[in-house]
């Protein structure tokens, strides 16, 4: 089915984020959009106002009617949805076109221009910081980013006049592997979805394959020292970026007042004093390759430094909620042990001399079974750790495997508490905290406004 046939779009699993970015796209171009989700949300109920008939029942009498011709109709689903769902049978026992969501970005990879983010980490904030500052730019683009940019309050960019597309390249379930990009940047290859790879191997090849699908005469701009190795056709060109070493990287770095300056080394075109919107010392890299595929894409100097001036973050990434002389507070969607440690490091630089509180909801069973020890070397570089209970989502329990397993590797000396999260706006109201970082990928997150407020009343 090619995206001129379709008339009606059906969602099973219509509230994640990339998939709500996906419904938007073709609300927009005037089809009908409808799906199910398990729970309501406000990103679901924000989708049923903009438009999209969403049920939370799994219930196939509820599909509406404009939905069940197979013939112009199109069905997306989310791995997360189980096979067994009655609606997916319903639709595949019927003879549906049936696509995950990756298929469809890899669709529009076909027919626009795809700058792609993939990495174990960092993607979305990369993603959203290019598509951002391609956006205010003459060159502009559309994007389909995996969180809610602050910019404009959604997680999808629509031009009428630009080619390029800016898309979020999710490894999970080697999704990014039905993607064409024209060019991609490759954030980080730290091993990790064990559940879907199984070693660490089977993660870097399915990393080296997709470097196979950029297209010829685009690029691929990596991270340098990388474990994984490219293998690009013919008329690619390979970048390396990092933050001090590499074809684009950053010199004569100025943090102090909560502010972050820095001269972005280009081999097109050097870039003096580019101020970051979001001063968090970890978006220098961040904003170095998302600098790097815009400047790469025509987007001028001057364009690029107000658009990195004017970067506001994506929710749940170094998202602050509070943050004064007395008390910060902040949400951060790490989740993984790299992603940790770049949390713990940041925020030990921008507060030196501040005592750094997190609260940890580890997030699957597998993850933390395979990466407890990491888990616990990373939050070992914070003050004080508070750690919940494991955030199952996809996953049934695995015997043995707790929060615990983190909490007791510890390093020696480190403040550090198990609570159940029932329990935490308690804590919180008992005690008294400098810098706290609600940290994870989980439910926590649904407390941080709550949790502000209580550190807000202490003032």
């Amino acid at each position: 089915m090619e995206l001129k046939d379709i008339k009606a779009i059906y969602f099973i699993g219509a509230g994640g984020i990339g998939m709500s970015a996906i419904a938007r796209y073709f609300l927009h171009i005037g089809c009908v959009v409808a799906g199910y989700d398990k729970t309501s949300s406000e990103l679901t109920q924000r989708l049923q106002k903009e438009g999209m008939d969403i049920h939370y029942e799994e219930n196939i009498d509820l599909i509406p009617t404009a939905c069940r011709d197979k013939e112009n109709t199109l069905i997306i689903y989310t791995p997360a949805i189980p096979t067994t769902h009655a609606e997916f049978v319903y639709f595949q026992k019927n003879g549906f076109e049936i696509q995950k969501r990756a298929q469809v970005l890899g669709t529009l990879t076909k027919t626009h221009k795809g700058l792609c983010f993939a990495g174990t980490h960092g993607k979305t904030t990369t993603s959203s910081m290019c598509a951002h500052i391609m956006h205010q730019s003459s060159v502009d683009c559309n994007a389909f980013l995996g969180g809610i940019s602050k910019n404009y309050g959604t997680n999808y960019i629509l031009s009428d006049k630009s080619d390029y597309v800016v898309i979020e390249a999710d490894e999970f379930d080697r999704s990014f592997h039905w993607l064409r990009p024209w060019m991609t940047v490759i954030t980080s290859t730290d091993p990790d979805h064990l559940d879907i790879y199984g070693t660490k191997e089977a993660y870097l090849e399915s990393f080296r394959h997709y470097t196979e699908l950029i297209q010829p005469g685009g690029a691929l701009i990596i991270h340098k020292d990388l474990e994984v190795q490219p293998n690009v056709q013919e008329g690619v060109t390979i970048y390396e970026y990092s933050r001090e070493e590499g074809d684009f990287h950053a010199e004569n770095i100025r943090i102090k007042e909560g502010t972050i300056v820095f001269d972005f080394i280009s081999p097109i075109e050097t870039i003096k004093n580019v101020e970051l919107g979001q001063p968090i010392p970890i978006n220098i890299e961040n904003g170095i390759s998302a600098m790097a595929m815009a400047q790469l894409n025509g987007v001028s100097a001057n364009e690029i430094r107000e658009g990195m001036r004017t970067y506001g973050g994506v929710d749940r990434r170094f998202d602050f909620k509070v943050m004064n002389s007395k008390h910060v507070v902040l949400s951060d969607y790490a989740h993984h042990p790299k992603e940790i440690l770049q949390s713990a490091k940041s925020l030990k630089e921008l507060y030196a001399d501040r005592k750094v509180t997190v609260i940890f909801q580890p997030h699957l069973y597998t993850r933390t079974r395979d990466f407890y020890k990491e888990f616990a070397d990373a939050l070992s570089f914070f003050d004080e750790v508070i750690l919940t209970e494991i955030y199952p989502a996809r996953e049934e329990p695995i015997e043995g495997v707790t929060s615990a397993l983190i909490f007791d590797n510890l390093k020696a000396g480190i403040e550090k508490q198990l609570i159940v999260k029932d329990e935490v706006l308690n804590f919180v109201k008992s005690r008294d905290f400098d810098v706290l970082v609600i940290l994870g990928a989980g439910n926590l997150d649904n407390y941080v406004p709550q949790i502000a407020q209580l550190i807000e009343d202490k003032e």
